[in-house]
């Protein structure tokens, strides 16, 4: 299957298949579920430049929790803890910086505050407006498959064995109606990416599998995102707390990559940053040191 080519964002040209982008995750929630939410803004800027020199390509920007029962907060509380941030980010760091928000009106402030990129969660079934601000302001747009809205896990397998069944079925389905809308919402096909949504209404057994089958969501002719950093598959797999989940988001990520992925979204950046960058020299053939980078 062919390669789905290059997304701009801002100065940036992401040129699929050469290799993994890699996505540092910079947390303005004080109850992240992985415990490293940062609010003091000093020490939010020194976490970015130092992602940014352990070699992460984009940072993820959120300012409102995503953790299985967390206390959703206004769309004024979310842009008073992003924008600030992305307005000095943008003018102290060189790559692009994505928000990750479900909220359109959170969106457009970051953008205008210097934001490139937006990370929808929901994959536009919450709010479609995502989609045509993305169009206006040509933003590339990630878009992820979400089963939070489907209620619990066992109400669920009880009245959709499809769904238990075949969890890349849903997955593949999920992400190409959001696609479709997004296509005709305005947003250029060469701005979308997709993610599966690990951890999102999943059990961790269905997780596992989607690491494991990600190669088949190539058919929908997108790049793929994956997520898997300190997730409950991995410390339900291994019975680790997040803080000890590194080995285990490394082993995902490796497989991942070989299995199509490409970016990766993580906390630990210099760790995976290694990681992919290895997988990348098996997989791709792609040398780091050769050229320079190392």
């Amino acid at each position: 299957m062919k390669h789905p080519g290059i997304t701009r964002c801002g100065n940036v040209e992401f040129r699929w298949g050469e290799r993994t982008f890699v996505m540092g995750i910079i947390n303005l929630s004080p109850d992240s579920f992985a415990g490293d939410g940062v609010t003091e803004p000093e020490a939010v800027v020194a976490q970015a430049r130092r992602f940014v020199s352990q070699g992460a390509d984009i940072l993820d920007i959120g300012g409102e929790s995503t953790r299985p029962g967390s206390s959703p907060i206004s769309a004024a509380e979310e842009i008073k803890r992003v924008a600030p941030i992305i307005e000095r980010l943008a003018s102290e760091v060189t790559v692009p910086l994505s928000i990750d928000t479900g909220k359109p009106e959170v969106a457009r402030q970051a953008l205008e505050a210097g934001a490139t990129m937006i990370n929808d969660e929901w994959g536009l079934k919450r709010d479609k407006r995502l989609a045509r601000l993305a169009a206006e302001k040509n933003t590339p747009l990630i878009l992820m498959s979400n089963q939070r809205d489907k209620g619990s896990y066992d109400a669920r397998i009880k009245r959709d064995t499809a769904f238990y069944n075949d969890v890349i079925g849903e997955v593949t389905a999920s992400l190409r109606q959001s696609l479709e809308l997004a296509l005709k919402l305005g947003v250029g096909r060469e701005n979308i990416i997709l993610d599966p949504g690990i951890g999102f209404g999943k059990t961790w057994q269905q997780d596992l599998e989607i690491v494991r089958r990600l190669k088949e969501l190539r058919e929908l002719g997108r790049p793929i995102l994956i997520g898997p950093s300190r997730k409950s598959f991995i410390g339900l797999a291994l019975g680790l707390p997040a803080s000890e989940r590194v080995e285990g988001t490394a082993a995902a990520i490796a497989i991942g990559v070989a299995e199509g992925a490409d970016i990766v979204r993580v906390h630990d950046v210099p760790e995976m940053v290694r990681v992919c960058r290895m997988s990348d020299a098996i997989i791709r053939s792609s040398p780091y040191q050769a050229r320079g980078e190392l």
